[in-house]
């Protein structure tokens, strides 16, 4: 949603990455999980009521959006220039880098021009494919089998873990692939007991990615 809207009203987006490390060992810091009274906020972003990862700047004319996930950082705004005064004021707070216009995301590849935006998991379609051994699979322009329903009969399979993990990365892989959606919706039904005829469908979505690696969004 945040993309949609800066790219409708034309704003530039930058990807930043902090610079931090995670110790195993005691801190002597104070360690605050709430600001603490009396803290200066000198960017000035409200949380969104929404999306605890999103933080909204707004004043006057001016807007911001700052999504945060772990350390990688998503930032739109209004003007260049206020994205880099918003930049300015975060190096003082934290060490970070700004790695200039969004081109990728949480695995998801963005190439942008002057009237659209493009979003693709190819990469992340490819690990999923080498992960369930299906790298050079023979590929499928057929998404489900029309002539068979998928029920809670057949033979459990072998590694029924690999197939949670496969049906979950397909889950993420809807973001810009919502053709597969009703499929994988499917495949995910049957997580707790999965069976081969269910291996075999979730197999089936899987040689259909491997034909459409070039779709997106």
């Amino acid at each position: 949603m945040v993309v949609s809207l800066a790219l409708s009203w034309n704003w530039p987006i930058h990807q930043l990455d902090v610079k931090n490390a995670f110790l195993n060992g005691d801190l002597s810091e104070t360690v605050y999980m709430y600001q603490p009274p009396g803290y200066a906020n000198r960017v000035s972003f409200s949380l969104s009521r929404c999306d605890s990862s999103l933080f909204i700047y707004q004043h006057g004319s001016e807007a911001a959006y700052l999504l945060i996930y772990a350390d990688d950082i998503e930032l739109a705004a209004s003007s260049t220039n206020l994205l880099q005064r918003i930049v300015s004021s975060l190096h003082k707070e934290f060490d970070m880098t700004d790695l200039g216009a969004l081109n990728y995301f949480l695995g998801i590849s963005v190439t942008r021009d002057s009237t659209c935006m493009f979003l693709s998991q190819n990469k992340y379609a490819l690990e999923l494919l080498d992960m369930a051994h299906m790298a050079n699979c023979n590929p499928t322009r057929m998404l489900v089998d029309t002539e068979s329903k998928l029920g809670s009969d057949g033979d459990p399979i072998s590694d029924p873990t690999l197939y949670r993990s496969l049906a979950g990365g397909l889950q993420y892989l809807t973001f810009t692939c919502l053709d597969i959606s009703y499929a994988v919706q499917h495949v995910c039904l049957h997580m707790n007991d999965p069976r081969e005829p269910h291996l075999a469908a979730l197999k089936r979505v899987l040689r259909y990615v491997r034909g459409t690696l070039d779709f997106g969004l």
